[in-house]
């Protein structure tokens, strides 16, 4: 009986041991799998280009960094944005977008509602607080807390942004040449509102800022641009979308069905966005929106000065994802939506492949400049489109 005692307990030592491997390697593992980087010979960028960089006011609509186990202020092996690379690209302003939920078998052409949860594993898998398990709404919340955690522990260098007055903040003190990132919340889907309109409140309360509708399959709010027959709003859609515009969030249609957006133009009158996308008519995938639709959107809100597309850097949406290809998407962008209605929406760390990470961003200004965008465009393009949206929409 003592033989059979020692050998249960080595098991489950051995067991144990495997277990707490499994824990610590395969979320890594897993994320080296899905965000990675093409190797490539440093790309060659000008002194004029990288002078020009240097000046700019770079700002990116979408990553999704709080999703993966590692700090997001350590320079890390894997991934594509922390602290150090978004210095490095001299960014000064990241959206980092919580994803709460995300659908087995995921692609672009259609998903179902009911279809085994993805991030449900992941949470377990990094050991997230158990509150996350179960709780699509405590998963926007946790990666809410790792933000401000980064802010905390940043030494000043990442500054979470919930108004106006914090943004112009950051920009006069990089101005003033400080070293200083802006970080702002967005949530990928709101499905974190689990139905509940007043958990909209409690998402702001903990700094979200930019909402997105839908992600890849249709939820309590409306269709998925990936779901079931191009649905439209639901009557909860509606007021979830009436409480954005009435409380000066700003609205992102990225993923939502052709109906969703059309609907959002129909129902509101404030500039919106698109924060990780490409032109259809550069490259005809499902994942773009047709050019007529993306030319509305940005058209709502002309008061205010309309809306913006972020382009992606993946080559799903751009066709080419080196920095020439993803400066072509910028330039038919331009050419189809004109100079102030395009921005930058990496999809960084969103379980993409990219051919570039945070840190070279330099690379895509000398693509702009060889695909002869002017200095003004580029400017916008880089930073001032987004700046203009969030100071039209933020209180």
């Amino acid at each position: 009986m003592r033989t059979l005692g020692k050998w249960l307990g080595r098991l489950l030592l051995i067991v144990g041991v495997a277990v707490a491997a499994f824990l610590i390697v395969a979320p890594g593992h897993v994320e080296k799998s899905r965000n990675t980087v093409k190797d490539h010979a440093p790309y060659e960028v000008s002194d004029a280009a990288q002078d020009l960089h240097a000046s700019l006011i770079v700002g990116d609509w979408h990553a999704d960094t709080l999703l993966w186990k590692r700090d997001p202020l350590e320079f890390a092996n894997r991934g594509q944005v922390d602290l150090p690379r978004l210095i490095e690209g001299n960014v000064a302003v990241q959206v980092f977008t919580a994803v709460t939920k995300s659908p087995a078998g995921q692609n672009y052409d259609s998903n179902t509602a009911d279809a085994r949860d993805n991030i449900t594993l992941l949470a377990v898998g990094q050991m997230w607080p158990p509150r996350t398990w179960n709780s699509i709404f405590e998963r926007a919340v946790y990666q809410a807390e790792r933000l401000h955690k980064a802010v905390a522990e940043s030494d000043g260098k990442l500054r979470i942004v919930r108004n106006k007055a914090e943004l112009d903040a950051v920009l006069a003190d990089r101005a003033a040449g400080k070293t200083v990132v802006a970080g702002m919340l967005g949530i990928e889907g709101a499905h974190p509102l689990e139905g509940n309109l007043d958990n909209l409140q409690k998402l702001q309360d903990v700094g979200y800022r930019v909402i997105g509708l839908q992600h890849f399959f249709d939820n309590a709010l409306g269709g998925s641009l990936h779901g079931i027959g191009n649905k439209g709003l639901t009557e909860f859609g509606r007021e979830v979308v009436k409480a954005v515009e009435a409380r000066n969030l700003v609205i992102d249609v990225a993923h939502s069905s052709p109906q969703v957006a059309r609907d959002v133009i129909d129902m509101t009158n404030m500039p919106m966005i698109v924060s990780h996308t490409g032109i259809y008519g550069n490259c005809p995938v499902k994942r773009n929106y047709e050019d007529a639709l993306m030319q509305a959107i940005v058209q709502n809100g002309m008061g205010q000065g309309g809306g913006v597309v972020g382009i992606g850097y993946w080559s799903d949406v751009t066709c080419d994802d080196s920095p020439t290809g993803v400066a072509k998407t910028v330039k038919a962008a331009v050419d189809l939506l004109g100079e102030n209605h395009v921005s930058l929406g990496s999809d960084f760390d969103g379980s993409v492949g990219t051919a570039f990470d945070t840190s070279e961003l330099a690379a895509l200004t000398q693509a702009l400049m060889d695909a002869e965008l002017s200095e003004t465009q580029i400017r916008k393009v880089m930073g001032e489109n987004m700046l203009r949206v969030l100071r039209a929409r933020l209180e």
